[in-house]
């Protein structure tokens, strides 16, 4: 186990080189020149000459990318060259708000899935599982934004139960929840309907093995059946599944973060873009690759912890 996690860190550590690589040469990948874009036009020479120093454009290419690297490894990202903030700074107080809505947005969508799932393959064919179904598939398809704007519009707007904007203060735990819940099932809600179907065809699929005959045979009461001896295998592929859904609620997280007005990586990241404020674009999708990436590799090492079967595999 310890050969195979230094493996995997090892293909982490060059898979998050490239992306530096790329990010540092992102700037001279965009058409236009990122200063013009930046500063507009009419920028006089000199405040010209002062971002492209700023942003270290007046070096080579091949410099350029290891002053990034190399700065990015000591936690230096940059400055905003809007308010000569450390970009690192900037990241800091914004993560931990886009950390707590991804991480209980997967955690929501993880204990409604489960249940979602299991009913499901107990009773397959039945009405309770044509409708998990139906529903399943049916919020897959609509946008986080979408389930965003309608929950604000519904609960915050029309019935005034939940607060509609902001991210409320941490050192007040119930008027964070508050502002937490709606983002939260937004977010929520599309992983939830898909990893119910997944939940479901595990169970089928454990349902239909010759252990689960056996303990039928022996008389097993059906609900240890499904929880005990079914869930348990079952649950794997949900386990390596959990890095993609974690790095893909911190990407939706953008969106449903500027509807609700979070300050958290998602508004940060958008006022950037807006601003053309390279500096701070660059390193918030540093930041948001790295734990993509971090997430991933924590799913894989708990898939391989949790399933006898892959570690077989390549043993073998």
């Amino acid at each position: 186990m310890m050969a195979y996690a230094l493996r995997r860190l090892a293909m982490t550590a060059m898979v998050v080189l490239v992306l530096l690589t790329l990010l540092a040469a992102l700037v001279h990948v965009l058409p236009g020149d990122p200063v013009t874009l930046m500063l507009g036009p009419q920028a006089s020479g000199d405040l010209s000459r002062l971002a492209r120093t700023e942003m270290d454009l007046d070096s080579p290419v091949h410099l350029q990318v290891w002053h990034f690297i190399a700065g990015a490894a000591q936690g230096d990202l940059g400055r905003d060259f809007l308010t000569r903030v450390p970009v690192a700074s900037l990241i800091a107080q914004a993560l931990p708000h886009t950390l707590i809505l991804a991480v209980s947005s997967l955690v929501l969508a993880v204990a409604v899935a489960i249940p979602l799932g299991v009913v499901s393959a107990a009773r397959p064919g039945s009405l309770l599982d044509r409708a998990v179904g139906t529903v399943s598939v049916g919020v897959i398809s609509i946008p986080s934004y979408v389930v965003g704007l309608s929950l604000l519009l519904v609960f915050a707007v029309w019935l005034g139960w939940l607060p509609a904007l902001g991210a409320g203060a941490l050192r007040s735990p119930i008027d964070y929840v508050a502002h937490l819940l709606l983002p939260m099932c937004a977010l929520a809600l599309i992983w939830a309907g898909y990893l119910a179907r997944i939940v479901r065809a595990s169970m089928l699929e454990v349902l239909d093995s010759n252990y689960i005959r056996a303990a039928r045979a022996f008389g097993v009461h059906d609900r240890r059946i499904l929880y005990q001896l079914s869930l348990r295998n079952a649950i794997v592929p949900v386990v390596a599944l959990l890095g993609v859904a974690l790095g893909d609620l911190m990407g939706s997280a953008i969106f449903v973060e500027v509807i609700f007005t979070r300050n958290g990586l998602g508004t940060l990241l958008y006022n950037a873009i807006a601003e053309r404020n390279f500096p701070v674009v660059r390193g918030a999708v540093v930041v948001i690759a790295v734990l993509f990436v971090v997430a991933n590799l924590a799913a894989d090492l708990a898939n391989r912890l949790l399933d006898p079967r892959v570690r077989a595999d390549q043993a073998g």
